[in-house]
């Protein structure tokens, strides 16, 4: 049987490495939302050069899991200390909390720049050559026409990539990180209640999500309110 007074005693602690969590997540989503768009712009061009290392990047991270990520970036790095020092990077590479944050940067920027690239692609191009007639320079249509629409276009799909960042933050445990999944860990090795522990730490990441998720809903209805006038007149 569940012990509901030990569930609500773990709470407050697991919720001290909410802070963390939420740090993981943000950080790494707006870092990889920057390196997907410029991955994502960058192959909008036929500069083989360019775009087939690009697609390379993309096809390795997605195809490998993230947990993998995390040991090789952590664990594998650490075997080319000297050259790190050498370079001033192994002040970055030995903490933990950072190479966390760049493997989830990478793997969210690799899973971002399709989603991003093909709402890019998904703009209509009779726009395009529309705002091109009007004088507009190639800056400018893509500033004020392709990435306003394809931004709207991504809002769902990437509301996905968000919510599974925000899971991912749990692996970070692995490399000595006490967020929640680390704390719940913790307890789990000096109470053995497993279940308590895991469902408590289960209830706040889907309380976490549930926001995330009101909040990018009402932002697609706010950035799209069209859609919403369409389908209340379809429903009536």
């Amino acid at each position: 049987m569940i012990d509901l007074n030990f569930f609500v005693e773990i709470i407050p602690t697991l919720l001290s490495g909410l802070p963390l969590t939420l740090q993981l997540a943000s950080l790494s989503i707006a870092i990889g939302f920057v390196f997907a768009l410029l991955l994502a712009l960058a192959q909008q061009g036929n500069h083989r050069m360019l775009v087939w290392p690009i697609r390379a990047f993309v096809a390795v991270f997605r195809g490998t899991p993230l947990l993998v990520q995390i040991f090789l970036i952590y664990y594998g790095l650490g075997q080319f200390r000297p050259t790190l020092q050498a370079v001033g990077l192994w002040w970055l590479f030995r903490e933990p909390y950072w190479c966390a944050i760049i493997a989830l940067s990478l793997n969210t920027a690799a899973y971002g720049s399709e989603i991003l690239r093909g709402a890019i692609q998904g703009v209509p191009r009779g726009l395009v050559e529309a705002a091109s007639a009007f004088g507009m320079t190639r800056i400018q249509i893509l500033r004020l026409v392709v990435l306003p629409l394809a931004l709207r276009q991504a809002i769902p799909s990437y509301s996905n990539e968000i919510i599974l960042m925000v899971k991912g933050t749990s692996l970070a445990s692995i490399v000595t990180l006490m967020e929640v999944t680390g704390i719940a860990q913790g307890l789990i090795s000096q109470t053995y209640r497993a279940v308590e522990v895991f469902v408590a730490a289960g209830a706040i990441y889907l309380t976490i999500n549930f926001t995330i998720i009101s909040a990018l809903n009402a932002l697609e209805t706010w950035l799209t309110p069209y859609r919403v006038r369409a389908g209340n007149m379809t429903g009536a």
